[in-house]
């Protein structure tokens, strides 16, 4: 019974025994979620969110205040509807049109600190304004899947 050889393999080498080798090993990593990772921060694969986006600092504060007077300087949340409203007034991107929303997107395909930022915010929060290449932005996250 000491001996039980698949318990002892499946800690030290159960990434390796799957097919596939080295694409495993986030599949793995991401399955881990009993600790730290319970709060689906960090380990999701695709985010869902709306933006605002600036290009002066000045715009996106006045756009942040709006935000902060209407809910989050009382502690609630953004609701996506009057995000959507505030982002269609001052967001400079197209997605401003359709109220900020950048729909689901995979880790990897948003620059830098936009992708930090995104992935970092937790579902119904609204980020703190941040600068990016693109100029400034405020995110609010509406879910997360892997």
């Amino acid at each position: 019974m000491g001996k039980d050889s698949k318990s002892k393999d499946a800690g030290a080498k159960g990434k390796g025994k799957q097919a596939g080798g080295g694409s495993d090993e986030n599949v793995s990593k991401g399955k881990g979620k009993s600790g730290k990772a319970s709060d689906g921060l960090g380990t999701c694969t695709y985010v869902k969110a709306r933006h605002i986006l600036c290009e002066k600092q000045g715009k996106i504060n006045e756009a942040y205040q709006k935000l902060q007077d209407g809910w989050l300087s009382n502690g609630d949340k953004v609701p996506p509807a009057e995000f959507a409203k505030v982002a269609s007034e001052y967001s400079e991107c197209p997605s401003g049109k359709k109220g900020g929303d950048l729909g689901w997107f995979p880790r990897g395909k948003m620059a830098g600190p936009f992708q930090d930022v995104a992935f970092a915010t937790p579902i119904g929060a609204t980020s703190a304004p941040f600068k990016s290449t693109h100029g400034y932005h405020i995110i609010l996250s509406e879910g997360r899947k892997n």
